[in-house]
């Protein structure tokens, strides 16, 4: 496992931390995570590919160790994040891209392939999501990242973690270490909390329509690999079959053992990426 960089970038008026992996001079590849995660999620992944690749995994606004929106009902938009990705490219010097987008990822990596970088976004992976999501999804996710827990220790948080985040399936000891690792933060009496601005969940009042993007998803012309968590809540089967018969038609894959979402870290899934970005 090769060893990342941590950068921070001032990109669209706010610092930006990235995960960069790789040599800079390789083609390009941006991982963008889930709603409250941060970029460390792409680890495993990120490691692997950045034999052929420069990978550049940022922590969204708001989350992991970038900084917090100053008017949350507008910065925390897809909008926001795409004036965030274009100039992280723009530092870099990266004219051509892959990207890999886990969940929310996946939506701006839509969004971006659809109008203002689709001569940009060379290939894209879209990671158990789609252009509509089941209320039931939405409404799990948005009541706990808009209440985030407080615990006494560590050590609870993990518990928490490992529970809430059951259906990324069964990963390895040192993954949810990690995860922990980079998901904990202190509150201002030294207790624990998860590492986002509790104030993101306002993208599902401020900015529904972030949410339903058929008509961008109908304009992506690059080549694209939807994967989909068998027991997804967040990816409907039917939605995903509708998705392989629009816009880029992409190749389907479904992963057993997992719901939303898969999290790429195994060796069977990052051959999945290698295969398709490679092509």
């Amino acid at each position: 496992m090769t060893s990342p960089r941590s950068n921070y970038v001032m990109a669209a008026g706010f610092e930006i931390h990235v995960t960069e992996w790789g040599e800079p001079g390789r083609p390009a590849l941006v991982m963008w995570h889930g709603l409250a995660r941060t970029g460390r999620d792409f680890d495993e992944a990120a490691s692997a590919l950045s034999d052929t690749y420069f990978v550049i995994c940022p922590d969204t606004l708001g989350r992991g160790l970038s900084a917090w929106a100053r008017r949350p009902e507008i910065d925390y938009s897809y909008r926001s994040f795409g004036d965030i990705a274009e100039a992280l490219l723009d530092h870099y010097g990266i004219g051509e891209t892959r990207w890999v987008g886990t969940s929310m990822g996946g939506l701006i990596g839509i969004t971006l392939a659809a109008d203002r970088m689709k001569d940009r976004i060379a290939r894209l992976v879209v990671n158990d999501i789609g252009p509509d999501i089941p209320a039931a999804g939405a409404g799990r996710i948005a009541a706990y990242v808009g209440s985030p827990p407080v615990f006494d220790s560590v050590a609870e948080l993990e518990a928490w973690l490992r529970k809430n985040y059951a259906p990324f399936g069964d990963n390895t000891e040192a993954f949810w270490r990690r995860m922990t690792d980079t998901s904990v933060r202190r509150t201002d009496d030294g207790r624990v909390t998860v590492h986002y601005d509790p104030q993101i969940a306002s993208q599902f009042t401020h900015h529904k329509a972030d949410l339903d993007v058929w008509d961008k998803y109908d304009a992506v012309t690059a080549p694209t690999l939807l994967l989909r968590g068998m027991a997804s809540d967040v990816l409907a089967a039917a939605t995903a079959v509708e998705m392989t018969r629009r816009g880029p038609k992409p190749r389907l894959v479904t992963i057993d053992g997992c719901g939303h979402a898969p999290t790429l870290a195994n060796e069977a899934q990052i051959g999945l990426l290698r295969t398709f970005l490679a092509g």
